[in-house]
């Protein structure tokens, strides 16, 4: 029973540790159905859901690319206004509206030659962001 509470205690002491020393910067915070879009290129890219902690399971995933996230209420002026961003250009496809956006966020890719890391996905029930892009839908 001492062994096993040393040991939960050296685990835990070892995790803060790692939170502090390397903090996981979360793009996407405090939306619904986080995703870390994980790989090399989008041709071989995944959806990983966390199941706990986000910030905390971020330190243990690798080639991370990108992030998404859905909000049921969104500020759009106020989001790009914290993150620095700016709409580069928009489309209209179907029921939503997609706006590409370069903002200080560290992932992103070149779309109609400009460099794009946010594309905000505003319909019917909820918004979705993703960083760079969305990847698998909405």
């Amino acid at each position: 029973m001492k062994i096993a509470c040393i040991a939960s205690a050296a685990c835990a002491a070892i995790i803060l540790f790692a939170l502090a020393l390397f903090p996981a910067r979360v793009c996407l915070a405090n939306g619904k159905n986080h995703a870390f879009i994980i790989g090399s290129s989008s041709a071989d890219c995944i959806e990983y859901f966390p199941r706990t902690n986000c910030e905390l399971e971020m330190l243990f995933i690798k080639n991370i690319c990108g992030e998404s996230a859905e909000f049921e209420e969104f500020d759009r002026e106020e989001y790009l206004e914290s993150v620095g961003g700016k709409i580069l250009f928009c489309e209209t496809a179907g029921d939503s509206v997609n706006y590409y956006c370069s903002a200080r966020l560290p992932y992103s890719v070149r779309l109609k030659g400009q460099t794009v890391n946010l594309q905000i996905c505003v319909r019917d029930g909820g918004v979705k962001l993703g960083t760079p892009i969305i990847f698998g839908g909405y």
